[in-house]
């Protein structure tokens, strides 16, 4: 499997239990811009419709942007939460 089909195979094995929290580093980092923003989509829509807390740690700001609470970090601080 390339790198992107094992995000994706990734993602869908963390939800197949229907936890209440998923933990994610890098949910899209493979994956090109339009095949990041259907997923982006789709995590926003399981926690809107099944409340499943998604705790993501990335470097994109895109994605940053459309969460509803940001911490950012730098040097194991944390320097500002929106």
């Amino acid at each position: 499997l390339s790198g992107g089909e094992q995000q994706r195979v990734a993602v869908a094995r963390a939800l197949v239990l229907k936890p209440d929290v998923v933990l994610a580093d890098e949910p899209t980092g493979n994956l090109d811009a339009h095949t990041g923003e259907a997923v982006h989509e789709l995590l926003e829509k399981i926690n809107a419709e099944r409340s499943i807390t998604f705790v993501i740690v990335t470097h994109n700001d895109k994605l940053a942007l459309r969460s509803k609470r940001v911490c950012r970090m730098s040097e194991g601080a944390f320097l500002q939460e929106r």
